[in-house]
Order: structure tokens, then sequence, then C-alpha cells
């Protein structure tokens, strides 16, 4: 028998697939767009993938489907799902019914930061021999695949708020019951689901509320949207963070200035020393929010810290694809404004006075709908040159935007266009950043072509 799963390449169904197929189940799947990285660990995998969503996909040993959160009625896979009276369920109704039972679910939730976080923290926690699961929505390069079911009680999930699946319209997290919770920042985003802010805090405040009394959140101090969630009600005790200079329980003492190396405190004592090579105050945040939930699952924080010096980072954040004459081309998956600021202002930190490049792709549903259009121009300060891509349903007016950036931004609506006005413009001493949460039509390799025969 064999379970199929509908939208297998988008990043955390892709880690349903692989958490199937390591518990023994025989899996196949489909989506409309199928490129790596996930596709190429699901292939390695050995898990058969199918583009398009057509109903022949079902074949007569398929007896249950895992319908990810993209299918909506009116797709023809769901349709005929429906109509032959199939067995189906949702990827995070999977989750917690076949892995999650019976475990230590460490979670992480915010609107920025979830999968560098939940990475550190699965990397901390394997470093100290306790074997844990996860389910990332990335690719952790210490691991080399985005979910394993582990050895241990222990298992490591990027909590997302987004919605389940077209027949549940709860966020995902709500059904992970976290022991441990680290709640990173919550910002609006997601406007194609969610009408205001008060709606995803509602959403927050549901997960809050699966967390025993027994059990531990892990808070951003700075964060006032948190701060009125948890005054909804919290009934677990909580340690809070921060990278800054807002007060908090858990804090760092910078060591250099881009954060390569850093001390962390806690109540004001140095319990261990970092490292590494992660860029930006987030990372930072994100390193202290790992080490306070490693340690409630009883890590001690030296040890974390030990960990984070071996941390090698995650796919797609903030990733070197490749060096051509002195340009170093970057992928990040940065797609809110506050995300690619603090990208920016960290790559900024790190290459002090030489150019950065940036091309961004607006590809998320709340970007596209306009709802950043104001804020998007002044995340980009940190540029020296900039590139828009204009996608044709895009429904905020990207001249508008790239009249408010310094230096003015181009605005293009072809990709090849894109490609051809970067290199022309780039030199030796680079640094290329392409920021989108997508595939962004495999423009990383085309620019680092085009660099190599220019």
């Amino acid at each position: 028998m064999t379970t199929h799963i509908l939208g297998i390449c988008g990043t955390f169904m892709g880690g349903i697939a692989l958490l199937a197929r390591e518990a023994g189940i025989a899996v196949s799947g489909s989506d409309a767009n199928v490129y790596p990285p996930m596709s190429t660990q699901l292939e390695a995998a050995g898990i058969r993938l199918q583009e398009g969503f057509l109903s022949e996909h079902f074949t007569q040993d398929v007896d249950t489907v895992v319908v990810g959160n993209a299918l909506s009625r009116g797709n023809p896979a769901v349709e005929a799902m429906l109509d032959r009276g199939m067995c189906y369920t949702s990827g995070p109704q999977w989750l917690a019914e076949n892995v999650l039972q019976g475990k230590w679910v460490l979670a992480v939730a915010g609107t920025h930061g979830k999968t560098s976080t939940a990475s550190m923290l699965a990397w901390i926690l394997d470093h100290a021999g306790l074997e844990p699961g996860f389910l990332i929505g990335g690719v952790p390069a210490n691991f080399g695949v985005s979910a394993r079911l582990g050895g241990g009680g222990f298992f490591v999930v990027e909590a997302d708020e987004y919605d389940t699946a077209f027949f549940d319209k709860r966020s995902k997290f709500v059904h992970y019951r976290p022991r441990t919770l680290v709640l990173n920042n919550l910002e609006y985003d997601h406007a194609d689901i969610f009408p205001d802010l008060e709606a995803i805090q509602r959403q927050f405040h549901h997960l809050v509320r699966t967390v025993p009394g027994t059990g531990l959140l892990v808070v951003n101090a700075a964060d006032g949207n948190l701060a009125e969630t948890l005054a909804m009600g919290c009934w677990t005790p909580d340690e809070t963070v921060s990278a800054g200079t807002y007060p908090a329980q858990w804090t760092a003492r910078l060591l250099v200035e881009d954060g390569r190396d850093f001390e962390v405190l806690f109540e004001g004592r140095v319990q261990g020393r970092v490292q590494w090579e992660q860029l930006g105050a987030h990372n930072l945040h994100n390193a202290l929010s790992a080490i306070a939930a490693a340690r409630h699952a009883g890590v001690p924080t030296a040890e974390a810290c030990a960990a984070l010096c071996e941390f090698v980072g995650v796919k797609r954040r903030m990733e070197v694809r490749g060096v051509v004459n002195d340009i170093t081309v970057y992928d990040d998956f940065a797609h809110h404004p506050t995300a690619i600021a603090t990208t920016l202002e960290g790559l900024r930190r790190r290459v002090g006075k030489a150019r950065i490049l940036a091309v961004l792709e607006p590809r998320s549903n709340t970007m596209r709908l306009g709802v950043h259009q104001d804020s998007l121009a002044p995340s980009l300060a940190q540029a020296d040159a900039l590139w828009l891509y204009a996608p044709p349903d895009i429904g905020m007016d990207l001249a508008r935007v790239a009249a408010g950036t310094r230096p003015p931004a181009e605005v293009m609506a072809a990709i090849p266009a894109i490609v051809a006005d970067v290199v022309a413009k780039a030199r030796p001493g680079d640094h290329l950043l392409v920021m989108s949460n997508g595939g962004f039509g495999g423009i990383h390799e085309l620019l680092l072509r085009a660099l190599e025969t220019r």
C-alpha cells in the first residue's frame, strides 16, 4: 500500500514524505513545481515524483492521501480524491498521529527565523547525543535532509502559522502540542488567510494553550505583539531572550561586531562562547533561543555553545552558491521586509564597504497582494544596487517601490533581462544577494554561468 502526497515538493510536505519513507511506508507524490533542494532529496530517498495534479496519479495501491495546504477545491486531484471516497488527511495531522505521539516536542514558531532556529536546536540536541527527530522547512547543512525520525525521545518541529488544509483552516502548529515552545517574533504576514494581526495572535494563543504547565516558553522579550498574545492567558513558565539592549534573561555579548564571536549570558552570567560563521543580529537571537530551548531538554549551555561552533547553516539561508571572478553569489529565502532588512544588515557588517547587489523576487502571497508596499523600500537600504522582478500577477506598484529606494531599483519583468543587467554591472569584490522564497527561475545558476562566460 502507498501513501500519496499532494504538494510533495513543499518544504513541509517533503519532510512528511521523508518521515513516512523512513517509517517503511511506500510513498509517492505529485506537485506543480518540482525544484531543488526538496526535489533532489526526495529523489535520493527513492520517492517517485510526478508533475502536476492528475487523477491518474492515484494508482490502485494508494490507501491514504496526505493533502498539502496549497491544494484547494477545484483542483483535479482533490476532486478525484473526494469523488472516490479515498482516505485523506493533512500533513500536520499525519505528523501528530504517526510521529509526535509520546515524544518531547520542541516547536519553533514565529514570523521569522523558524527554519534557522529549529536547525540550530536539532543540531544542539544531536551534538549532545540525544538523536532527535526533526521536521524543518529547509535543509540544515549539518544533516543534509529536512526531516528524520530520530532515535531518541525528542522531536524538533518548525511550527508554521499558515493554515493546515482546505478542510482544516486552523494553523498547522496547533496539531503539535509541544512541551518546549520557542516564540521568536510575531508580525503581520500571510495576508491571503489572515485579515489582520489580531487574527494571527489568536492562532498563536491557541498554540500557547497547548503547552503544559511543566513545559517552557522561550520568548522574544522585545516583541510587543508576543507580549499582547501572552497577556490573553499563559499557563506555562517562560524564559526571555534578547539579542539587543532590551532586558532579558538570555542575552549576548558581542566579541566581534558582525556576530561571528559572542558570549552567551543567562541572568547576567557568562555561560559559554560561540564562534561561528553565521551572519547578523537575527542569527544571534536565533542562537539564544535554541540554546534556551535545548537547556530545557537537558543540554548544558556550555555544551550547546560548543555545538553551535560547529553549526554550518541552512540551505537557502545566506547560502553561498558560488564565487566567480571574486564575485560572490548568495541565495537567501528572505521574503518579508523585516527578514530582508536583517539579512542585508548582517551581510553589510560582514563585507564592510564592498558593494552589495540585491535581486528580489516578491513571491509570497502577502508580498504579491501589496501589503508591504510601504515597508519594502526601506528594508533594502543597505544594498548598493537593486533589481526587482515584476511577475505578471504582482499586486504591488513596484515602480513606486523602486522610486523610494536609494539607489533607485531596476524593475524588470523578465529573468534573462535581470541576469544580463546584473552581470553587466557586477565587478570583482561584489556580493550578489538573490532573495526569493521560491525557485526564481533558476536565476542563481543563470547568474553564475553568465559571470563565467562574461
